[in-house]
């Protein structure tokens, strides 16, 4: 029999959404059950330093997870540099810290002073100050996709027609479009985030697992066993199909 793995969603600081997924997994398939976190593990959300922290314990513990890096983890990454960078994929009106983003609210679930009148530098400074370097370099070795079987998991999707190992690390975790709108096949099933829809969609090609958590709704759960799908919840599991 194929092994279970489980597909979960955009977590954006949300911890006890996060923990009852988990425990919403583990009555499904155990302990031991194979995970994939599809990234965006921080901001909006009010505690984003107990996601990091909670994932990155359950892997160094040897946990069966494996966490791929979203646009706002990367986003993060970058902040904590010695010399903060912006992400060159980012609108030019906006920036990490703006609410919009929710970076504040990373950095404040970390304990780092933060007002509008602050200055970067500053802000920066404090972080560099009580962040723990262990959350820096979880994030910095996070993979921003995984393969498995038949199915790729990324964080917001891929290039159509471009083969895996071209694909740019700036459209694994920031595209749209063309991916969103594209009908054909790829060369295997797209599991991803990053894109919100009202509940786990499977649009044939790609299945979005992202219901919006960082907007105050659902933490959602896609279940892969063999050549069938599911959407978990706390009432068990529901079969998938294409729209």
């Amino acid at each position: 029999m194929a092994e279970a793995i489980y597909a979960v969603g955009d977590i954006h600081g949300h911890v006890e959404k996060l923990q009852e997924v988990l425990e919403c997994i583990e009555r499904d398939g155990g302990h031991d059950a194979k995970i994939v976190f599809l990234g965006d593990l921080v901001d909006r959300g009010p505690d984003s330093q107990r996601v990091v922290e909670t994932l990155r314990l359950g892997v160094a513990q040897g946990r069966n997870w494996t966490v791929l890096k979203g646009n706002h983890d990367r986003m993060f990454e970058y902040f904590m540099e010695p010399s903060p960078r912006p992400d060159l994929r980012l609108r030019l009106d906006l920036y990490w810290l703006h609410e919009r983003l929710g970076g504040d609210k990373t950095l404040m679930s970390y304990g780092v002073p933060f007002s509008a009148d602050a200055k970067l530098g500053e802000i920066h400074a404090a972080a560099l100050e009580v962040v723990p370097e262990s959350h820096v370099t979880f994030l910095q070795g996070l993979p921003y996709h995984l393969q498995l079987d038949s199915q790729l998991f990324v964080h917001a999707g891929v290039r159509p027609g471009v083969a895996l190992e071209n694909q740019s690390v700036d459209d694994l975790c920031w595209i749209r479009e063309p991916f969103l709108s594209h009908t054909g096949a790829y060369p295997w099933m797209v599991v991803h985030g990053h894109t919100p829809v009202d509940q786990v969609t499977h649009f044939g090609n790609r299945i979005c697992v992202d219901t919006g958590a960082g907007y105050g709704r659902a933490l959602s759960v896609a279940v892969f066993e063999g050549k069938s799908t599911w959407a978990l919840s706390k009432d068990g599991r529901q079969p998938l199909t294409p729209m």
